[in-house]
């Protein structure tokens, strides 16, 4: 199957081969072509360039792209989108005045899911995740990390794992999976740290990597969660069943979660709400992706990630969603990249960097996502006819998506 994009207004994100990320002053750059072409071929990317160079082609579909903009589909590296039921009360709870930490000390937050989340059969779960999963493809989104870390129980992180294995294989888009027990201590264990992380290592580890069902394994390391200390012997199990590091880490506090991460080699650490410049120092010196989650940042009015800081010092910067029930019902990535340049003061060529090319690299797929270029994914967006691509965060709310192709075919 041939499809050839022919008078698109402008192609974004046009990469050559193996440039994984962008970092600093690289980040304003979004190289594109105006007037150009695109032809997919079955599921890759096969040739572009500019329309007057567009060769004479035998294919299956032409597009006019007049007017319009076309650009890779969204990477969202941090997810949460398998999960039961909401905590819409929560939420009203925080109008009238209670904090993130205040709800989650009286049984809210994540002790709430996972409470729900137990309750829910396989089959509930994945039909709910199901549908969220098929709204965020259909916002732009073409590669997915998904996270456990609702169930704190041996059979509910389970449970978690194998309905996103599940929706791996019944979807086009890439679908990563993250093992998250290491999200809140159980009511149980809240006084017996030592017996859960045992838990964690020695049952649900185990059968994780005999069933096949993550990637990588990630901690809440926090204040009042998972110490360093924790976090590192964790972190150091997961290794040896191959699951690659990730961390949640200063999003209320910072406690040198960052360099725990970076001294495991994690591929991201995300959240970064609170940024030190030893924590910046520490970063400049590694592989580490940092992300910042904005959308999370504006549903608890938390503070943002300081994304100019960061950039100035030459660091990479990745946007996510943080899709889950209890500070971010939305995986809307078009608001995350908008909230990235209102809020964060990103422009939009670096917002939109972060949010496809450096997404990538922060779940391991830049080598088949996140850029216009030869052989990777035929993901790709075209919008409705807008002036520029500028448009995308201006108009926030205002959905500009036209069309969402996955592995070639339109959804």
């Amino acid at each position: 199957m041939k499809t050839l994009f022919i008078n698109i207004q402008e192609l974004l994100q046009v990469r050559d081969a193996g440039i994984q990320k962008v970092s600093g002053a690289e980040m304003a750059h979004l190289p594109t072509i105006k007037n150009a072409y695109l032809l997919l071929e079955n599921d890759l990317i096969s040739d572009f360039g500019k329309m007057e160079n567009c060769p004479k082609l035998e294919v299956d579909k032409t597009i006019d792209a007049t007017g319009k903009v076309v650009l890779p589909t969204w990477c969202d590296s941090h997810t949460h989108i398998v999960y039961a039921g909401t905590r819409v009360q929560e939420f009203v709870d925080r109008i009238q005045g209670l904090s993130y930490e205040e709800i989650a000390n009286r049984g809210g937050g994540i002790l709430n899911s996972a409470a729900r989340l137990n309750e829910t059969s396989e089959e509930k779960l994945y039909e709910e995740s199901r549908m969220r999963l098929e709204e965020v493809m259909q916002q732009g989104t073409g590669a997915v990390e998904i996270k456990s870390g609702y169930g704190l129980t041996v059979e509910g992180e389970l449970k978690m794992l194998r309905v996103i294995k599940k929706l791996s294989e019944n979807y086009p888009i890439s679908i990563k999976a993250t093992f998250l027990g290491a999200h809140a201590f159980p009511k149980a264990f809240r006084e017996n740290h030592a017996d859960y992380i045992a838990l964690l290592i020695d049952e649900m580890l185990p059968r994780i990597a005999k069933e096949n069902l993550a990637e990588y394994i990630d901690v809440f390391c926090e204040t009042g969660y998972f110490s360093v200390d924790e976090t590192e012997r964790i972190l150091e199990a997961g290794k040896k069943y191959g699951l690659l590091p990730k961390i949640h880490v200063n999003q209320f506090t910072a406690i040198n979660g960052i360099a725990a991460g970076v001294k495991y080699n994690a591929l991201s650490v995300d959240h970064l709400e609170l940024v030190t410049d030893d924590d910046i120092e520490i970063l400049k010196n590694s592989h580490t992706m940092p992300v910042a989650l904005p959308s999370c940042s504006y549903f608890i009015s938390i503070p943002y990630t300081p994304a100019r800081k960061m950039i100035e010092a030459g660091l990479p910067l990745a946007l996510a969603s943080d899709f889950n029930p209890g500070t971010t019902p939305s995986g809307n990535m078009n608001f995350v990249v908008a909230t990235a340049c209102i809020k964060m003061k990103m422009t939009p060529e670096e917002a939109i960097n972060a949010a496809t090319l450096n997404g990538a690299y922060a779940m391991g797929l830049s080598h088949s996502h996140g850029s216009i270029t030869i052989g990777k994914k035929a993901n790709i967006i075209l919008t409705k006819i807008i002036p520029s691509f500028y448009q995308l965060p201006y108009a926030f709310a205002t959905n500009l998506i036209e069309q969402v192709y996955i592995n070639g075919k339109p959804l």
